[in-house]
């Protein structure tokens, strides 16, 4: 009895001793360092040994990665050390470390700090706050008729002005953005496939290891970069293709459009391979350069990276071109000038990508890495995505053009009010200050807002093309597929970016999901969901407006809607978000440490789950992006004359 006990009291006192141990910063500000332990010490030569045994010149090579200099090791094995370290360590006069405690590991006294829930009760009581007052104002002003939408709007775009519209030679020019984009959302998918297999070892089971020469990095890094790429293809396409709208004919603009789109080619191809051969090592010191950056969202190599940002800015300055007889100071809000606004921001934003260097802080480096992605690819995002869809609305005689602005301007406001502020909700953890926290947990909340204002207006925008229908005598619309996929745009705004996005901002929560499926699970809804939802009816407007009538197969059209977007739900019902909730559960009750671990990962219920997956992918590649490149290709063939 007394030897167990005294065992026990050992324990405790042991695991005392390492929790102040790790917990203690021993900075020194005369040298702006900070002296570790012997036992931190001994940890860094056994995780050397470690990495050296596991990416060195040995049989047990890591899903074929591999790395010759055990120097490169080491520098990674101290790069695991120091991320280890900042989440433990107290900074300096506070009593949590630099990630405020994160992640959670109660075995080093990692737990979560007076702020992370002090802000999430106040992120809570603000947005229901906010939430009452713009409902009822929106109450106050919403006295409009659902006919007013369509007073004065354009001619409905029947079946027979979709068979006789003549493109321009600006417009026939486009065609090929939306041809490749529609094999670059092939690749995508498929490399996403290779990569969700690779979790259930499904790579191995045709007797080769298809990881050997394409390990799971490599693929992840086609899956999320051609993302980006696929969908802003389409929007430059279909930016230009709308200018012919506002009345632009001049000849010139077909020669940027060509330029565009070949500066668009070789950034792909470069990335592409780039990411190949700078992940393999074949590019020895000019991976950073012409390989990949290893950012996520920038996996560019840099050269990529300065091609593409020219290519936004000859872009910017095409649609200026095409606008500039419609813009006015004495308008500033009409639907050009918006027009030209969201495709500058885009061009101007997308600098942010350009601060991290490789010998950047890490701290830094990420807080501009996470610019990219939230204020680049979705505040403004966001805004662009609004305009098209307005555009689209007004060409096809749905709605006012009037009645656009409107929206225009009030969603702006809501989605760039709380959208840069919101994007603090990404900083909680990276060694940023307590005020991040109070940010982040206030305006991330209200990125929900606007949209569910959108969700308010479903049913009306639902009742669009009846009511221009009745308006113009009955005629059938042209463009039905189409508008099937704006509503999608109207359905994943609202649940992909904001239920799943709200679950996740709170800091509460978040400390506990960040790094988990739940993550993954909003990424996905949101960004196939509300952007590549838009991509594929910018594909489907302007595709069916060059293709001759009787090669356009409207059947397949909505066959491609329907898949893209059962697919896409069931993935998340059917395993990201399970899967989320399931890994959720596994940091609350053993630490973020196990959640992530290859155990965890291999277990027999996260396999299922992500087994499960491939009914709604096989849906989604099947009969969404496999057809569609298919209808486009086709169309691309029998184009008008």
């Amino acid at each position: 009895f007394y030897l167990k006990n005294s065992l026990n009291l050992d324990k405790i006192l042991i695991e005392d001793k390492v929790k102040k141990e790790i917990k203690t910063n021993n900075y020194q500000a005369n040298s702006n360092s900070s002296q570790i332990n012997e036992a931190q010490i001994y940890a860094i030569s056994k995780l050397r040994d470690f990495y050296i045994n596991k990416f060195g010149n040995s049989p047990q090579k890591e899903n074929g990665i591999q790395i010759n200099n055990n120097e490169e090791i080491n520098q990674l094995a101290d790069f695991f050390f120091w991320g280890a370290w900042v989440c433990k360590v107290d900074r300096p006069g506070r009593d949590y470390s630099y990630t405020h405690n994160w992640p959670y590991d109660k075995l080093v006294g990692n737990t979560p700090t007076p702020p992370v829930i002090l802000w999430s009760v106040i992120g809570s009581f603000t947005l229901f706050l906010v939430l009452g007052l713009v409902l009822f104002f929106y109450g106050q002003l919403d006295k409009l008729n659902n006919d007013s939408f369509v007073d004065k709007s354009n001619n409905l775009m029947t079946s027979e002005a979709v068979q006789i519209f003549t493109p321009t030679d600006l417009q026939k020019s486009t065609y090929k953005y939306f041809f490749i984009a529609s094999l670059l959302f092939l690749i995508q998918v498929l490399s996403g496939v290779l990569t969700v297999h690779d979790f259930v070892g499904f790579v191995k089971y045709f007797g080769y290891n298809i990881s050997l020469d394409l390990p799971i990095n490599i693929t992840r890094s086609w899956h999320v970069i051609l993302s980006v790429y696929w969908i802003s293809t389409c929007w430059i396409g279909a930016s230009l293709f709308i200018l012919p709208f506002f009345g632009d004919q001049d000849s010139k603009q077909t020669n940027f459009s060509n330029l565009i789109f070949w500066l668009l080619i070789l950034v792909v191809g470069g990335t592409f391979t780039g990411i190949l051969f700078g992940q393999s090592n074949i590019l020895s010191s000019s991976w950073y350069w012409i390989g990949n950056q290893g950012w996520e969202f920038v996996e560019m190599g840099k050269v990529w990276q300065i091609i593409l940002f020219i290519a936004f800015l000859v872009w910017t300055f095409t649609i200026y071109r095409g606008l500039k007889k419609h813009i006015s100071l004495k308008e500033p809000w009409a639907l050009p000038n918006w027009l030209l606004y969201a495709t500058a921001c885009i061009s101007i934003l997308f600098i942010s990508g350009f601060i991290a260097t490789p010998k950047t802080n890490f701290v830094v480096a990420d807080f501009w890495r996470w610019c990219v992605i939230h204020m680049w690819a979705e505040a403004f995002f966001e805004v662009f995505t609004t305009i098209i869809v307005g555009t689209f609305m007004v060409i096809m005689g749905l709605v006012s053009t009037n009645s656009i602005i409107r929206v225009l301007y009030i969603g702006t406001i809501l989605f760039l009010g709380s959208g840069l502020l919101g994007i603090s909700h990404n900083f909680y953890w990276n060694a940023k200050p307590e005020a991040t926290m109070a940010l982040g947990s206030v305006f991330s909340t209200l990125q929900v807002i606007p949209l569910i204002l959108l969700t308010l207006e479903a049913w009306r925008f639902k009742r669009m093309p009846e009511l221009a229908i009745k308006k113009n005598g009955n005629k059938d619309f042209g463009m039905e597929e189409v508008f099937l996929f704006l509503l999608g745009v109207n359905f994943w705004n609202f649940f992909g970016a904001g239920v799943l996005g709200f679950i996740i901002n709170l800091p509460i929560v978040n400390y506990f999901e960040h790094g988990t499926y739940l993550t993954v699970n909003h990424g996905h809804a949101a960004l196939m969901g509300v952007y590549g939802n838009l991509s594929v009816s910018a594909i489907f407007f302007c595709g069916k407006l060059m293709t001759k009538s009787n090669n356009w197969n409207t059947k397949i059209a909505k066959q491609i809607f329907w898949s893209l977007n059962i697919g896409l739900i069931l993935m998340v019902i059917l395993d990201l978000f399970p899967a989320g909730i399931y890994q959720f559960n596994a940091v609350i009750t053993s630490g973020l440490w196990y959640a992530r671990s290859a155990n965890f990962i291999d277990s027999s219920l996260f396999q299922s789950f992500t087994w499960l997956r491939i009914i709604g992918g096989a849906i989604f590649l099947l009969g969404g992006v496999i057809p569609l490149c298919y209808l486009i290709t086709k169309s691309f063939i029998n184009r008008k004359a």
